[in-house]
């Protein structure tokens, strides 16, 4: 049977889908494993790491800008309603990615900061709440690659128990600088490093959304449960 031309556009639509998709996901890999060498690193006190991963972030950024383009050429080949929620959504979701390498690399300079100073105890803090966002990321990707809906709702469920740790870790991070004023810096810059797993953490929920949105067609969620106190005074 002889394939017509409208049979060809097809195809190379959907292969060209595949290959967007392919390189989101591949994105994807690349931040999550930026982050989670930044909290091997953290806990090793490499320097030499550190700056590794600080070079890295470049390539994410590249690809960001890559799919980005890609994403633009294809809509301008007359996508049908579906094709352009994947459009828009794909745009959103490769710079939530791009943020969560950023978020990896600045975790990566301030543990060369925090090298400068003796060992804190709450360090080991940093590594639970790490393991949290490392887990929704590689939790939400694997629902793109599925197109999976009620998986991605999960994830935004759960980025609750992510916003308590880092409240926990908050408070305990205060404490300790208001019992010994030596450790403050030190501290200090491990509240920005909890802070930045947390906003990882509400990345992935955006991309978990932006599934809902392309598999769904719908973009209405019930507002989520967030245990971020940080900013209240109780």
């Amino acid at each position: 049977m002889t394939m017509q031309p409208h049979d060809h556009i097809l195809r190379a639509q959907d292969e060209e889908r595949e290959r967007i998709i392919g390189e989101i996901l591949r994105m994807g890999e690349m931040s999550v494993a930026q982050l989670e060498a930044a909290l091997d690193v953290v806990e090793r006190r490499d320097d030499r790491a550190a700056e590794r991963i600080i070079a890295n972030d470049d390539a994410i950024d590249a690809i960001e800008r890559e799919v980005s383009q890609d994403v633009m050429m294809t809509a301008t080949r007359g996508p049908l309603a579906r094709d352009l929620r994947e459009i828009l959504a794909a745009l959103r979701i490769v710079s939530d990615l791009e943020r969560i390498g950023d978020y990896a690399s600045n975790i990566a300079k301030r543990s060369k900061a925090l090298n400068q100073a003796p060992p804190l105890p709450l360090a080991g803090g940093l590594a639970p709440l790490g393991v949290l966002a490392a887990r929704q990321v590689r939790d939400v990707l694997e629902a793109y690659r599925n197109a999976d809906a009620e998986a991605a709702q999960r994830v935004r469920e759960r980025d609750a128990e992510l916003d308590a740790a880092y409240t926990r870790l908050f408070r305990e991070l205060l404490t300790y600088m208001m019992e010994d004023a030596r450790a403050i810096t030190g501290c200090t810059h491990l509240l920005f490093m909890a802070k930045n797993l947390e906003r990882i953490g509400d990345h992935a929920t955006n991309i978990a959304e932006n599934i809902w949105f392309v598999v769904r067609g719908e973009d209405n969620l019930p507002p989520r449960e967030k245990r971020d106190d940080t900013n209240t005074t109780s």
